[in-house]
């Protein structure tokens, strides 16, 4: 306690963030409470704000953004950024989504491991999606399906009597996981590659066209390593067929030369977020009425966009 109380006090706050997410309890409140005494605060010193709401605009501070979804950074909004975006700039941290899904601990531990006889008892293929937006996706399952059943335990395209309650016990059961993103964008990995890995599964992957900085391509099918998804599933119904195979791709580490991604570790962003906050702390933060200027020039110019595009397709479709 005597501790505690020679800490500096830092006054912060969060917002837009989803659902349940906890401001007392979670990974920046943590890495944030080992060098200041902490008080939640409606005028905070620092928000750390996401993409789920507006409500970051009412705050007049500084501002830390994350986001895990596919959307880039409104460096107008805030002060310090972490996003899944490669980026050299000085107040910025890659961090994608999946980080969320597992720890440094449980990465070192590597994939789950298969046995001969625990392929024997998997199933062919499975997907666990609930958004039927993404038409790559939905393409590729009526494709793959025309070869053998793959079971759909989400909420879309549900063949299995009803969306799954837990998806790793549901995806451990099978040789292989249907993985694509929702969109796609270089850098931009989400659970969706790392959940099969932890489970016992071997990926099919289609989203990040860079995932190969990170993971390794041997571990895992990566859609954009092939000419055409033909010759894709080609390789999943050789794969399927062949359990030497299979289970040599199977023990493959999930990782680029086996080696764990810096911003898994603690010290990456404990280090990274104290150093900002430090630095940027004693500066007068930039007026949220500029800011609020600013958003709304761009969101009319979104719009206008969103006009013209909608505009343009109507007169080549009449044409």
């Amino acid at each position: 306690m005597e501790e505690e109380s020679v800490k500096e006090i830092l006054r912060i706050n969060f917002c837009d963030f989803w659902n349940h997410f906890n401001p007392m309890d979670n990974y920046f409140y943590r890495l944030l409470a080992m060098d200041f005494r902490i008080e939640i605060s409606d005028d905070p010193d620092f928000l750390i704000y996401s993409c789920y709401g507006e409500e970051h605009l009412n705050f007049d501070c500084y501002k830390i953004y994350y986001s895990g979804e596919n959307q880039k950074i409104n460096w107008n909004a805030c002060d310090i950024a972490l996003g899944f975006e490669e980026s050299t700039k000085l107040l910025y941290r890659r961090l994608p989504n999946w980080i969320w899904y597992t720890t440094e601990v449980e990465l070192k531990k590597g994939r789950k491991s298969i046995t001969q006889k625990e392929l024997a008892s998997k199933k062919f293929c499975n997907m666990v999606v609930s958004n039927g937006r993404a038409q790559k996706r939905v393409a590729f399952f009526k494709k793959l399906s025309n070869y053998k059943q793959v079971d759909s335990g989400g909420r879309f395209l549900n063949n299995v009597g009803g969306p799954v309650p837990n998806k790793i016990d549901f995806v451990k059961d099978y040789k292989f996981t249907m993985a694509f993103e929702n969109s796609m964008q270089p850098g931009y990995t989400t659970e969706k590659l790392i959940e099969p890995f932890l489970a016992g599964s071997i990926p099919i992957y289609w989203g990040n066209t860079e995932v190969d900085k990170e993971f390794n391509t041997k571990a895992f099918l990566n859609f954009h390593d092939y000419e055409t998804e033909e010759e894709l599933i080609k390789e999943i119904i050789s794969l399927d067929n062949n359990d030497e195979e299979y289970l040599k791709m199977a023990s493959e580490p999930m990782f680029k030369n086996g080696i764990v991604p810096d911003f898994m570790k603690e010290s990456y962003l404990h280090e990274f977020l104290i150093d900002s906050i430090r630095e940027i702390k004693d500066k007068k933060p930039v007026s949220q009425t500029y800011r609020k200027y600013i958003y709304n020039i761009q969101l009319l110019l979104r719009k206008i966009d969103f006009v013209l595009n909608r505009a343009l397709n109507y007169r080549k479709h009449f044409r």
